[in-house]
Parts: structure tokens; C-alpha cells; sequence
């Protein structure tokens, strides 16, 4: 039996000698390694945090002691050393194991992190309650070098910095952060700074200095800037941390020991740790953003295991491909990202015109501002983030884009229902809180042909506009040579049908399709409306067809508080009509295969036509506001 298998909480890791940690390390990492193989999930991220996570449990008194990870990304050697052995080969599967932080997961997930740079805002907050409750436990936030370029971890370490609370930040630089002095040298300076002499000097010398009259203050100015000479971190020296490091992220053994020093010292404390992403796996080391997030792989070769039949292109490359050939035509056009150019198919873009694609980590707020500066200067950016991390930007797009009608594109990838990274990826906010905006234009493609006519449609209607689209492959429809402007705000009727007709917008027009052909099997004509577009509503084809019936059903993968169902009750209130919504119900929707959870929400073709025929049984004319069950 390996060292993890003994281990089923922290405690017993605590019972180990220091010289065994490295093992559990290294176990750490073998069974990441044998699971995400087979299950797919991230992996570069908790490969190379494996040793902090052994240090971190075995000097900290967990979970009496709060650690508070920014996002799961980096989490997955924490769930093994947490009580959560045996189920993780359910890691991200339906009913498993969250591939994020959860509190309701675990005691020791001391915060639910699924977006970036919200650690030291939520540690600080915990340890100021400490104080208030007048308890002594630590408090420790360990954030990634991506995290925190956030500006929210900024405001964070400002906060904590003024506060004076008594907080340990783990910076786990995995880049070139500040890190070029790791080697004998700066662990010879982090032993003598963490040692505690050094500290207990630098005070003496602070107080001395103070007593200076007229000049002590300058010259203590001076002085702490030559220390920044010897020694990194002025920035969190300046915002009131002590730092400390950097240290070498893989030596176990030294990080117990500075952990050790400065676990008990007084106030906000930060300590630059360097790791290596993909630490252990060669491949990953080499590749860290394939192996970011890889689908299942045999280990021994890094060959990734491919589908029997090649998959219809992905709608994120059908974007950055659609992206790339107008930006060719029109060198105004530049493209923006949030850390997230793979995700977003926003590569190629840099690979074909690096000079016009602004990358600017994870950022969401600054790059719509940024976005908006760029518009006023006659150029044409797009923003190309994911749904649920757009939210963060919410503000920048009312006040920044919309009230000055700034023509800006925000592409939002992974709309609707993600799967396996579950609630805090899930996409389903989207058209509630774009469509509210004063000046927007907001619409959805139906499949990634529509898409791309979609994208020059944006580009070309001179306003704020936004395109959601889902995660995952298109429905494998052929794609028009040339791409055209479509008309906005104006829907197309699909298939006509006298007793009823399905509303649809964007992923959920194809499931439509489908389900009005087992509608019809009953002997019920139902007709299906692709409606391309949430704002403008397409409110003269929705008088149209008030001529052939009363009875319409709206069909969106979005939750349907003030979704697209609702712009349609809104547009038709006070009409003799009955109207049923079919979306996602009030409640976080939790992992799972995409198909498995549409089905789940009742968005299958399926489920769609079933809760149909139950809306034309039920001869109520009060319309239908319930979500489905």
C-alpha cells in the first residue's frame, strides 16, 4: 500500500515523517495522471501544485485552518488528501466529484471557486471574521500567477494591506513572474529573511530611523527601496505585505520550512513559491496549455483519444476561422481575449495578425473598457469571452459601451450548458443581462453556418452587439461560400404549423426541428421559428403568426428568468395568445454531459416535444410560467 492510500485525512499526513513527503507527492501525481487519462479534466495546473498542497495540509492545521484556492484548477491533489480517495474517478462526471471547490463538498473547501481571482478577497474576509469572533486559526489564500494579473486580487491584496489582518498568500508563480532569482542564492535569502533575525531587524531599523527628525522619513524611503535591490516584491511591499521568496514550488522540504517560519508571523504576509505546470508528466511540461484541459489519453504516449467518427468543426473554431478572413478584408477589425485564446479560438487570429490581437489575462472588466477605447478611436473590436466570465464585465458594457452606442462585438463562447465543469461554467445568464442594455443587438445562431453570417452581421450593424454560442461541435451543416449581413432583428419561419408554433432560439432551433416531427406523429401541425435574434424581437412575424394560432411555445438553453421567453411575453402582453416557456429552471445546474443535462432541464428533442403536447392539453388560456420540472 502507497503512502496516499493511508492518507484519508490531512491529519494522517501530519503523521508522516518530512522525508516521506515527496512520495506523497509523487502518488499525488500518478493517480491525477491514471484518472484524467481516462476521465478527461484539468491537469497541467494540479500536477505542478502537488507539492504545495502535501506542504501546505502538513504545516497547517486543516481545516481549523482556512486555505482558500483561487479556482479548482489546481485543486485536485487537495481532494485526494481530503477524505475524497475513493470517489475520485467520479471527478466531473454526473453525481461526482465537482472539478471545481465546493463547501458543500467538503469542510476543507473552504470557498467554491470556479472563476478566477476571488481568493484573497474571500481570505481576507475570513480572516478579518476570525478577528471579529477573536479566534486565532490561520488563514491562507493560494493563487496562481494568472489569478492574480485579476484586478480583483489586486483590490484584494490592497484591502488586506490597509487592514493589517493577520493572512498568508501563497503566490504560485508557474510563468515568468518575477522569478528569475530561484536557485542556491535565493534560497540562502528566503531561509534568512524567513528565519525571523531579518524581519526583527528591519523593524529596529524602521524605529530608528522614524526618530530621526526631518529626514527620518526619507531616509527610511530610501532604505526599503535598496532592499528591493537584494530582494523582489516591491509592489506587495508597497500595498503592506512582507514578501517573501522566491521558493523553489517542488522542494518539499523547504517549503515545510518557510512555511513553518512564517506561518506565526503578524499581519499580511506573501511568499512567491515557482512551479512548473505539468510537473512530473513530461508532455505537460513541455505543453502546459494542451495539457491545460485534455480529454482522455494514454498516458505512455500523450496519443489523445479521438471519436471513431471526426466530429462537425467546433463553433469556436468556426468563429476564429469566420474571424481571421474578415479582419483580412478589414484592418480595423482587432480582436480581444481574456487569458482565454484557445478556448475562444481566438489563436488563429494571433497566429495570422499578432499586431491586432490584444491578449489581457483574466481581465474581463478592463477588456470591455479597453474594447470601448478602441471603438472610439474608429477601430472595430471584438471581445471574445466565455458567457460566465462576461458577467464580471457587466458594468463596463452598460456604462462604457452601451450608453455611448460604441460599436463593439462581444462573441460569448459557451453559452447554455458547458458539462463537466458544471455551475460556475454554465453560460446561462447571457440573455438576461445583455439584453436589458439601452443599444445593444443580441443574437443567437442556430448552427455554426448561421454563425458566421452572424459575425459579419455584428461587424456591420455599427452598435454594441453580442453573438452567444454553445460549447462544443456544430450540427455539421454545410457552410455557405460567402458570408452575408443578415436583417436585424428579424426572425425566419423554419416549418409552418396551424396549431402551434415552437419559438426557437440559437442551440435549441435543431432540437426544435426534431421535436415538432414527433408533434406531428400526434396529428398536432406545429410549425418552428428560428428567431436569430433576442433584441430587436422579431415583434411584426410574432403578429404574423398570431394569425394562425394562439399557442406558442418558447424553447431557449438559458434560464428563464428574463430570457428570451420573457422578451416574447413582454412583446405580447395583453394578446389573446397562450404562451409556455421551456428553458433552464431557477437553480444551479450541476456537471454532466452536455446531452445527459439538456435532457435533464427538459431540452431534448424529447422532453421538448412532450412538455408541448401536455401545454395543448391544458386548454388554460393563462399563460404557462412555470419552469418544467
Amino acid at each position: 500500500m502507497g503512502l496516499l492510500e493511508q492518507i484519508k485525512e490531512p491529519h494522517d499526513l501530519r503523521q508522516l515523517k518530512r522525508e516521506q513527503l515527496p512520495q506523497v507527492a509523487k502518488e499525488i501525481r500518478q493517480r491525477i495522471l491514471e484518472t484524467i487519462s481516462k476521465k478527461g479534466g484539468h491537469l497541467a495546473s494540479s500536477l505542478g501544485s502537488a507539492d504545495l498542497t502535501v506542504a501546505l495540509h502538513y504545516v497547517f492545521n486543516t481545516p481549523e485552518d482556512k486555505i482558500v484556492w483561487d479556482t479548482g484548477h489546481q485543486t485536485y491533489g487537495h481532494k485526494l488528501l481530503t477524505g475524497r480517495q475513493d470517489r475520485f474517478d467520479t471527478i466531473r462526471q454526473l453525481n461526482g466529484l465537482s472539478g471545481f471547490l465546493k463547501r458543500d463538498e467538503s469542510p476543507y473547501d473552504t470557498f467554491g471557486a470556479g472563476h478566477a481571482s476571488t481568493a484573497i478577497s474571500a481570505a481576507l474576509g475570513m480572516a478579518v471574521g476570525r478577528d471579529q469572533k477573536k479566534e486565532n486559526n490561520r488563514v491562507v489564500a493560494v493563487v496562481s500567477d494568472g489569478c492574480i494579473t485579476g484586478g480583483m486580487s489586486f483590490e484584494g491584496l490592497q484591502n488586506a494591506g490597509h487592514i493589517g489582518s493577520d493572512l498568508l498568500v501563497v503566490l504560485n508563480d508557474n510563468e515568468m513572474f518575477i522569478s528569475n532569482r530561484v536557485g542556491a542564492l535565493g534560497s540562502f535569502l528566503t531561509k534568512l529573511l524567513t528565519g525571523g533575525l531579518a524581519k526583527k531587524l528591519e523593524q529596529e531599523v524602521e524605529k530608528f530611523l522614524k526618530r530621526i527628525q526631518f529626514y527620518g522619513a526619507g531616509m527610511l524611503r530610501v532604505a526599503k527601496r535598496m532592499r528591493v535591490l537584494l530582494f523582489p516584491g516591491m509592489l506587495f511591499e508597497e500595498l503592506g505585505f512582507a514578501y517573501f521568496g522566491p521558493v523553489d514550488g517542488h522542494d518539499v522540504g523547504k517549503l515545510v520550512e518557510v512555511l513553518e517560519n512564517i506561518k506565526t508571523l503578524k499581519g499580511p504576509v506573501l511568499l512567491h513559491i515557482v512551479t512548473k505546470k505539468g510537473k512530473g508528466y513530461d508532455l505537460a511540461e513541455k505543453d502546459p496549455y494542451t495539457w491545460h484541459g485534455p480529454g482522455k489519453f494514454d498516458v505512455q504516449t500523450g496519443v489523445m483519444v479521438k471519436p471513431s467518427v471526426a466530429p462537425p468543426p467546433a463553433y469556436q473554431k468556426v468563429f476564429g476561422e469566420t474571424l481571421v478572413k474578415l479582419a483580412k478584408a478589414d484592418s480595423t477589425i482587432v480582436a480581444i481575449s481574456a487569458a482565454m485564446p484557445e478556448g475562444t479560438g481566438t489563436d488563429l487570429f494571433r497566429k495570422e495578425l499578432p499586431n491586432r490581437f490584444f491578449d489581457v489575462g483574466l481581465a474581463e472588466e478592463h477588456a470591455v473598457t479597453f474594447a470601448a477605447g478602441l471603438a472610439c478611436e474608429g477601430l472595430k473590436p471584438v471581445c471574445a469571452i466565455y458567457s460566465t466570465f462576461l458577467q464580471r464585465g457587466f458594468d463596463q458594457m452598460e456604462h462604457d459601451v452601451g450608453l455611448q452606442k460604441l460599436p463593439v462585438v462581444f462573441a460569448l463562447d459557451r453559452a447554455g450548458l458547458v458539462g463537466e465543469d458544471g455551475p460556475t461554467h454554465h453560460g446561462v445568464f447571457d440573455f438576461a443581462y445583455t439584453r436589458i442594455i439601452p443599444n445593444f443587438v443580441v443574437m443567437a445562431p442556430m448552427d455554426e453556418n448561421e454563425l458566421q453570417h452572424m459575425v459579419k452581421t455584428a461587424f456591420a450593424c455599427n452598435q454594441p452587439a453580442v453573438i452567444r454560442y454553445p460549447r462544443g461541435s456544430g450540427e455539421g451543416v454545410a457552410m455557405d461560400p460567402e458570408m452575408k449581413v443578415l436583417p436585424i432583428g428579424r426572425g425566419v419561419v423554419l416549418k409552418s404549423g396551424q396549431e402551434v408554433y415552437l419559438l426557437a432560439i440559437g442551440s435549441m432551433v435543431h432540437p426544435c426541428l426534431k421535436a415538432a416531427a414527433l408533434i406531428e406523429k400526434e396529428g398536432i401541425p406545429c410549425g418552428v421559428v428560428n428567431m436569430r435574434f433576442v433584441k430587436p424581437l422579431d415583434t411584426a412575424l410574432l403578429q404574423q403568426l398570431r394569425q394562425q394560432t394562439q399557442n406558442f411555445v418558447t424553447v431557449e438553453e438559458h434560464v428563464l428568468t428574463g430570457g428570451f421567453g420573457s422578451a416574447v411575453m413582454e412583446a405580447l402582453e395583453g394578446a389573446d395568445v397562450r404562451i409556455h416557456r421551456i428553458g433552464i429552471p431557477d437553480q444551479f445546474i450541476e456537471q454532466g454531459p452536455q446531452n445527459v443535462l439538456r435532457d435533464m432541464v427538459g431540452l431534448s428533442a424529447e422532453k421538448i416535444a412532450q412538455s408541448t403536447l401536455d401545454f395543448l392539453r391544458n386548454k388554460s388560456n393563462r399563460p404557462a410560467l412555470q419552469p418544467i420540472s
